[in-house]
């Protein structure tokens, strides 16, 4: 599509309805893998993103694998190569697990379109706006925790591990382990302002984030084609303002809502080299 030509109807939630798919399907991953292990003894897929197999293939969370190596003060080969994937995912695309893969996005989406139909607002106001830097101390936080306490802290209070967690809690033995209580409490802070966990205290959001900083997979303004109508700001759940370029800042996880409605089709998917990286930067910094 040209920069600055009108957006087609069919176009206008392409990346929307793509990313229910994804998460859809990615949540119907951790539902149903229980219940083939357990009923069905199908045990070509085992776990949930924490750790995931299929087949011979080990994905593991690069900050459950991190806090695991730091805390054991062991490097364990097939750990590094279990977070070889995730890792070169972030590298490439950044934050995408985040916005198209992850539990807790998968509910909190259900919940906003709880929200919407009660509301004549196409966009849910910001009540609290944070510094986003505020992620970059919770990683750091994270890690200095499980450090002094000697243990992988996430391993055992990861939102996103503690939904494929509860979900196989409940299918082998029908109860719910205490820890749940986090999933709540961070999806009540979901109710309280806008993506309030993901934008500034998820430790895996701030690694992923700080993994992707010199991602491929950038939305990219075109300031000559915007009309400066707002809309992408407003749509952003994580309180990005894309046309001042802050989509190409590594708190962006390209879920590709700003894209959607940008009137003008001033954003847009771009795939950067290595060379390109410097005009990204300056656009990214003012």
């Amino acid at each position: 599509m040209v920069a600055g030509s009108e957006k087609s109807s069919k176009d206008q939630y392409k990346y929307t309805a793509l990313r229910w798919l994804s998460l859809t399907l990615a949540f119907l991953l951790i539902l149903v893998t229980p219940y083939l292990n357990s009923h069905i003894h199908f045990n070509f897929v085992q776990g949930w993103f924490q750790s995931l197999s299929i087949g011979n293939l080990w994905f593991v969370s690069p900050l459950e694998g991190l806090e695991s190596i730091l805390t054991s003060r062991t490097i364990y080969g097939p750990l590094l190569v279990g977070m070889l994937v995730p890792v070169l995912l972030a590298s490439l695309l950044g934050r995408v697990f985040c916005s198209w893969i992850c539990p807790i996005s998968f509910l909190s989406e259900i919940m906003e379109s709880f929200i919407a139909l009660f509301s004549r607002k196409r966009f849910r106001p910001e009540k609290h706006r944070l510094d986003h830097r505020l992620i970059w101390f919770a990683l750091m936080g994270e890690i200095l925790l499980a450090l002094v306490v000697g243990a992988p802290i996430f391993v055992f209070l990861s939102p996103p591990g503690l939904v494929g967690r509860e979900i196989m809690m409940f299918t082998l033995f029908q109860t719910l382990a205490v820890e749940g209580v986090v999933v709540i409490v961070v999806l009540m802070m979901h109710l309280y302002s806008k993506r309030l966990f993901c934008r500034y205290f998820c430790p895996l959001g701030g690694l992923l984030a700080l993994l992707g900083s010199k991602r491929r997979l950038l939305v990219t303004p075109d300031h000559d084609a915007c009309i400066h109508c707002g809309l992408c700001k407003k749509s952003c759940p994580l309180g990005l303002d894309p046309e001042k370029g802050q989509s190409l800042s590594p708190y962006c996880w390209n879920c590709g809502k700003c894209v959607e409605v940008c009137r003008s089709s001033a954003l847009r998917f771009t795939w950067k080299g290595p060379d390109q990286y410097y005009q990204v930067n300056k656009i990214a910094n003012g």
